[in-house]
């Protein structure tokens, strides 16, 4: 074949002119953008891997954000709290200052105001917003979370930053933890709040003389002669003293007992008595008894986190002469016939009278005893007093907390727990089942009484049946009779006494204060005119009831009834253990509402409510808890001041996971960022062009193509002549 021009022309410059004008093309665009590739077609090992980059790079860039945004919380959370610790500081300085004697009625003032205007400040801050989110509200970041009477009103729930798969960080600290927090190395102290002098050195128990002395406090080896006083100088060997204890322990179990003792027995034996029926032993203490310098009784918990320890005690004695030891019952109520004044005793003997019976008391709330309860002595009474009434709400003192048993063993042992009740906690899980009918609350009965909205008095008693519960109605007349207590089952059923939960219970309150009790079955119609049954003419009382009021258990598991519509209540209620005055029968199963011993530290913090106690003991002039003047159960400066030191732990406490969210957010920071650039290195060296080599390429690239067009000129000149 014969090789023309055209033919060795299209041999040398058509084929390689088209490689070297792509290869130029492509050379140029990698310049021009940076990329090696611009798609999927062009490299799709390189397309994938920087798509795999980039999906890295966009999760970083969130993780970045989200915790940026925590780290912001964190950080100002941690300034807050600083501010938190500055301002409690000042006010245990200020509390300090206001225990001193020396302090005028007038300093005391002065010092009050300052600790109020601290207060004030505490709740601003405890308001603090970022762009409109609050700090301390849990989730519910629109909410203000601390009212002007320092409730607080968010939830206990924790905001988390994203740090990748599976991984978060909670950057909030939540009100429910700062205000309400619970500190299990916290142990509880309780103490009496009536002040107990030395009664013979006070009066000639023989005359009846008063010596004019001032009060000597009792100390605890002064003998209970001393404490209760005497008509005669004789030491009488008999045990005709008697103290009634109710109480709880600290795991949950409820306490009733007499003590007896003679007039030469000292403080200290009865301490120790009282320390035995909280569980004492040669060999183990649960808890330490002591009395203070007022002579008050102070009983403290030696097991950490448990807030269930309570106490209550009064004391009788018979000075008669008829040999009936009067001050010797079954029935707690007999005492209330008494004299609680010991100077009134007194008084009688030295007018030439035959002093009585003489009750002492060790405890006083301020609280209404319930309706057929004692009346005259106040501090008789432990459980059987009516809620306290504030506005148009009623609200019991003593929080449902549940207890709980560590299965692990055998057999099962009790386990201290603070969790409180909600509305489907099971009574049973709370009430001390030792009591009664063991290890259940079948013919467990409670009394509910006091007056409705309407103004009428009410009786009523929840007979709690395993066969079914019921509740009885005896006031007022026309409501009369006995009602299921309806469950939920189908077919509808009276509920199980040990299935019977807190809402069922207060569905029953709820009913009977506002006087929408059930009717009878076929009273109410459905729309095709059918009755309703026993079980519908329930659920439409509860629903009428709800109407008129609101029966609740508040955050602190304590039961609260709020009449709908008024701002004043005429209503009261009491609801105890249909046993509470026999001390023949158990303990109480279960109490609402008491007038017991005062709380010093509790592994339960209630910030604000705790704050408005120091400074109300300020106000009142008050070292000591003092039940004859001021807020009879304010616990006083003294206490204050050890109240404040447990708070100021919880906040350090509070503030340190605080502190350590912040350190967790600044490290995930660090590690993002270092992954950041480590990944968008990575992308870069996959898709990114390297422009010196690319320009480099580039250059051999032209120089091909010179030395082509350079080649292909000098052979389209040949001709057949210069062949010859």
């Amino acid at each position: 074949m014969r090789v023309t021009s055209s033919m060795y022309y299209e041999s040398l410059y058509g084929a390689n002119n088209s490689k070297l004008s792509k290869k130029l093309f492509d050379v140029n665009k990698q310049i021009a953008s940076g990329l090696k590739i611009q798609y999927a077609k062009d490299d799709v090992r390189t397309f994938a891997e920087t798509m795999r980059l980039d999906n890295e790079l966009s999760t970083i860039g969130q993780v970045k954000k989200s915790t940026e945004s925590g780290y912001k919380i964190a950080n100002q959370t941690d300034v807050v709290l600083n501010e938190f610790g500055t301002s409690m500081t000042k006010m245990r300085t200020l509390l300090l200052q206001a225990a001193n004697d020396s302090q005028s009625d007038t300093s005391l003032d002065a010092i009050a105001k300052e600790l109020r205007v601290i207060e004030e400040h505490l709740k601003n801050i405890s308001n603090t917003s970022i762009n409109g989110q609050y700090l301390f509200s849990g989730t519910a970041v629109d909410i203000k979370p601390i009212s002007d009477d320092g409730t607080y009103n968010g939830n206990s729930g924790s905001l988390n930053a994203f740090l990748g798969s599976n991984a978060q960080q909670r950057y909030n600290l939540s009100g429910s933890d700062l205000f309400l927090g619970e500190e299990i190395l916290t142990k509880r102290t309780i103490t009496t709040n009536v002040i107990q002098s030395d009664l013979s050195q006070k009066y000639d128990f023989a005359s009846g003389i008063d010596n004019e002395t001032l009060p000597t406090p009792l100390k605890s080896s002064d003998t209970i002669r001393d404490m209760m006083g005497d008509t005669d100088d004789l030491i009488d060997p008999a045990q005709k003293h008697h103290f009634y204890i109710r109480g709880v322990t600290s795991s949950g179990e409820a306490i009733k007992t007499k003590i007896s003792m003679k007039d030469a027995d000292t403080i200290d034996e009865l301490l120790k008595q009282i320390g035995e029926e909280y569980g004492n032993t040669s060999n183990l203490k649960l808890v330490n008894v002591s009395l203070n310098e007022n002579g008050q009784i102070v009983v403290e918990d030696k097991i950490k986190g448990s807030s269930k320890l309570d106490f209550h005690m009064v004391g009788a004695v018979d000075f008669d002469t008829t040999g009936l030891d009067e001050a010797d019952v079954a029935d707690i109520d007999l005492l209330d016939s008494g004299e609680k004044d010991f100077g009134e005793i007194m008084r009688t003997l030295e007018a030439g009278g035959t002093p009585g019976l003489h009750v002492k008391e060790f405890v006083k709330s301020g609280y209404t005893s319930a309706a057929g309860a004692a009346t005259n002595i106040e501090g008789l009474v432990y459980d059987r007093t009516t809620f306290e009434k504030k506005g148009s709400s009623l609200t019991s003192s003593i929080p449902q907390i549940v207890k709980d048993y560590n299965t692990s063993t055998t057999p099962p042992t009790k386990l201290v727990q603070n969790a409180f009740a909600t509305p489907s906690t099971k009574i049973s899980d709370v009430a001390d089942l030792s009591q009664g009918t063991a290890d259940t609350l079948d013919v467990t009965n409670f009394t509910l009484n006091g007056i409705n909205t309407a103004g009428n008095n009410f009786d009523v008693e929840i007979n709690l049946l395993s066969a079914g519960s019921t509740f009885t109605v005896t006031t007022p007349l026309a409501s009369a009779g006995t009602y299921d207590i309806f469950d939920m089952s189908i077919p509808r059923a009276a509920v199980d006494a040990d299935k019977m939960t807190y809402q069922q219970l207060m569905d029953v309150v709820n009913m009977v204060v506002t006087d929408n009790l059930p009717d009878p079955a076929g009273t109410h119609t459905h729309p095709d005119t059918t009755p309703f049954t026993d079980a519908e003419e329930y659920d439409y009382a509860i629903k009428a009831s709800n109407f008129n009021g609101n029966t609740f258990l508040t955050f602190d598991g304590k039961i609260k009834f709020e009449e709908i519509g008024s701002a004043h209540t005429n209503a009261t209620l009491s609801i105890y253990d249909s046993n509470s005055d026999d001390f023949t029968a158990d303990a109480s199963v279960l109490s609402f509402n008491s007038n017991n011993a005062l709380t010093i530290t509790d592994p339960k913090t209630d910030f604000f409510k705790e704050i408005n106690e120091m400074i109300t003991a300020v106000e009142d002039h008050k070292n000591y808890p003092d039940s004859s003047s001021g807020t009879i159960r304010n616990v006083g400066i003294e206490n204050a001041i050890a109240k404040m030191d447990e708070l100021q732990e919880h906040v350090t406490r509070s503030h340190s996971m605080v502190g350590s969210q912040s350190n967790a957010l600044t490290l995930s920071k660090e590690r993002i960022e270092l992954l950041e650039i480590s990944t968008m290195t990575l992308r870069s060296s996959v898709i990114d062009t390297d422009q010196v080599e690319t320009a480099l390429i580039l250059k051999q690239l032209t120089l091909n193509q010179e030395a082509m067009f350079s080649t292909i000129a000098k052979v389209s000149k040949l001709s057949l002549v210069n062949y010859l």
